[in-house]
This record gives structure tokens, sequence and C-alpha cells, in this order.
């Protein structure tokens, strides 16, 4: 039973796309052992789609039309999903995806895609939005800096905490949008610096999330909060700032601890079979395995006719599905309904933050935060 995945090996989302690589594999290492796919043995058929979205049409042209896959599984990033999707909507396939929380994914007609994911890049900061809009009016910050990647989700992180801010009366003195290709981020923390925020948010992959922070921190740039998404997320983070992690906060929708379903097996297997921590990629790609594991489970078919996808996704709409990322339902456009995590660098080490009271939450949210 072969599934088709392009994933960004190479090129810009490499980082990520290895992540939700190794989800996928680990995924397919459980259901193998139970038996397989309605006692069919997965084989997962990768192409490396190099960052490119031109190339990842044509993986999943080939995916679906040469090598005859069963299934298809998204791949990393709103920029190579919403190509993917297209194609695989053309097809009448099943399309769940790890990795595409933007806005403009959902804006494209889809009936099919599925985003396997707690929460849409916009909402990714909703619980941040909400404590820092309730703190005391002498505590709460009153400016904020924001620069972007030019890329849908990561904008669509950064501007979905600015609009929720802006609304409260938090004013945006800065405003950056960066090609994918920057290296040098110091013009951009200089007008960050010019600009003396209270709070710094960047809507980042990896690369660019360290490059921010290292700029900021030459400038001695000393916001009372800052936000990068994705970036301090990826266990290489803390290394690649040196000692600028502290204090960092960033939206997480996978918690090594939650206790979800199937995580603390995850969490073993990806050691056994990686040699390291699990981390939110992994848990993103084993994700979407579940959601699709429990759909073909129940309405026992998998093959790439329309009336057996056609069934798979009709679950998908109706269901709630337990998974790593805790209980997954989704709305009429394919996005999730529930809501991400916030985590923090505090003394060190990775803790959740918010929300508060949750049964996810390991420390105190810090603010203001340590200086750089």
């Amino acid at each position: 039973m072969k599934i088709g995945i392009s994933l960004p090996l190479t090129g810009d989302f490499a980082e990520p796309g290895k992540g939700i690589q190794e989800g996928y594999k680990i995924w397919a290492e459980h259901v193998n052992a139970k038996g397989g796919l309605l006692g069919r043995k997965v084989e997962l058929i990768f192409r490396d789609d190099a960052s490119d979205p031109n190339r990842v049409t044509s993986d999943y042209e080939s995916l679906i039309t040469q090598d005859k896959v069963n299934l298809v599984f998204g791949p990393f990033s709103s920029r190579l999903v919403i190509p993917a999707g297209k194609v695989a909507e053309s097809y009448g396939m099943l399309f769940v995806e790890p990795a595409g929380a933007a806005k403009e994914v959902f804006q494209q007609g889809f009936k099919k895609l599925f985003y396997a994911a707690p929460a849409i890049a916009d909402d990714h900061y909703n619980y941040l939005a909400d404590y820092l809009i309730k703190l005391p009016p002498d505590q709460r910050p009153k400016t904020a800096a924001y620069a972007s990647l030019d890329d849908p989700f990561a904008q669509g992180t950064a501007y979905g905490l600015r609009d929720k801010l802006a609304a409260a009366g938090i004013k945006t003195v800065a405003d950056e949008v960066y090609p994918p290709e920057t290296t040098d981020f110091s013009p951009i923390a200089a007008k960050i610096a010019q600009a003396k925020p209270d709070i710094v948010v960047g809507g980042t992959q990896f690369e660019d999330s360290v490059g921010l922070v290292r700029a900021l921190q030459e400038l001695k740039v000393q916001p009372k909060l800052a936000a990068f998404s994705t970036g301090p997320t990826l266990p290489e983070f803390p290394a690649a700032v040196k000692d600028a992690a502290e204090s960092v906060i960033s939206p997480v929708g996978w918690s090594a601890g939650s206790g979800f379903t199937g995580n603390d097996a995850l969490v073993k297997t990806y050691k056994d079979m990686f040699g390291g921590e699990a981390n939110e990629d992994a848990a993103n790609g084993y994700t979407v395995g579940q959601v699709v594991e429990a759909a073909v489970n129940a309405v026992k078919c998998v093959e790439p006719s329309k009336e057996c996808q056609d069934k798979l996704a009709a679950h998908l709409r109706q269901a709630t599905f337990d998974t790593v990322v805790g209980p997954l339902s989704f709305d009429d456009q394919g996005r999730p309904e529930q809501a991400h995590m916030i985590q923090q660098y505090v003394n060190g080490k990775v803790e959740i933050v918010l929300p508060e009271g949750s049964k996810a939450q390991t420390a105190k949210l810090v603010f203001p935060k340590k200086e750089w």
C-alpha cells in the first residue's frame, strides 16, 4: 500500500522538511508493526522537491500518475502545500498536510485538503495575544515591531498577532518583510533598534530566526518580549543563538510531555530511530499519519478511486481525532478548530507557559524577558 510524499529535503525548508519526514517514517513503523493499513504493509515513497513550488507540482503528478500511489501526504510550508494541493485536488485525492497553515491555503476552494495541526497560522499566537491584552495598563506593552519572511505561513503567524495587538491599542512601530534568501539581518535589526519597541515579533523559519536574534543582540535591542515562529521550536536553536535563547517565545503545536494519544510512543521511537529528541515537525508528520489511519480504518478503504477518496474526506469533515497534538477536528475548509500552545526558554529549558492552568503548562511566562 503506497503513500506518495514530496518534501523539501534540500533548499530553504530542508531542516523542517527532514523533521516531517522523520515523523512520517515513525508512523509507518508503528502502523506496520500493527499489521499495516487494512492488513496491507505501508510503503512510503519520498521525493525531494528542493523547496521549489514547481518541482513539488511535478512530484505529485508523478506519484499519482506513474507510481499509482494509494494515498498522498502533504509537504512542508504553505508555499509548497498550495501547488501540491492543486495537483491532489485535480486527481480527487485526499490531501492531509502537516505544515500549510497560511490563510491562503484555505482560500483555494480545496474540498479534500485538511491541515493536521492545532491551528492555522493567523491563530498561532492567540494565547499570547490574550495574555498581553489582559495585562494591567501599567504593565501592558505599548509598542511592537514585526519582521517577517516573505512567506504566507511566516507572515500569517506574525500578522495574526500584530492585528490582534493593534486592535487592542498596541502600536506597530516597525514592520519589515524580507525575501527568503536574506542572510544579513543587520539593516532590519537597525530599524527595529531605532523604533525602540516594547516587544519584537518575528514571522520566521529557522535560519532567519537565528539571524534576527543575533542581529538584535549585537545592537543591544532589549525588548520586554521576543517571539519568533518555528525556529525556537527546533532543538538546534539554543546552540545556534548561544546565550540569546533565554526568554524567547514561540507558538508550538506539540509538547513532548503532553501525554496525548501516541505521544510517548512517538518520543521513544524517535530516540530509537534517530538518536535524539523528538520535535514538533516530526510530531506534525506523525499526526498526518494518525488522522489518515483513523479515517481508513473507519471507512474500510484505501484505494485511489474517487469513491474511496470521497469517503475518506467525508469522514475527516465530521470526526474528531485523537492525536499526539491533542484532539483534532476540522471545519468545512479543512482548517483545524483548536489552538497552539506557547513555549518559552526558561532557565535554559523549553517550558509550556500558555495557556495558563492547562494540563500542558509547565512554567509561568517570564515577562518582561531577561536581557540578551
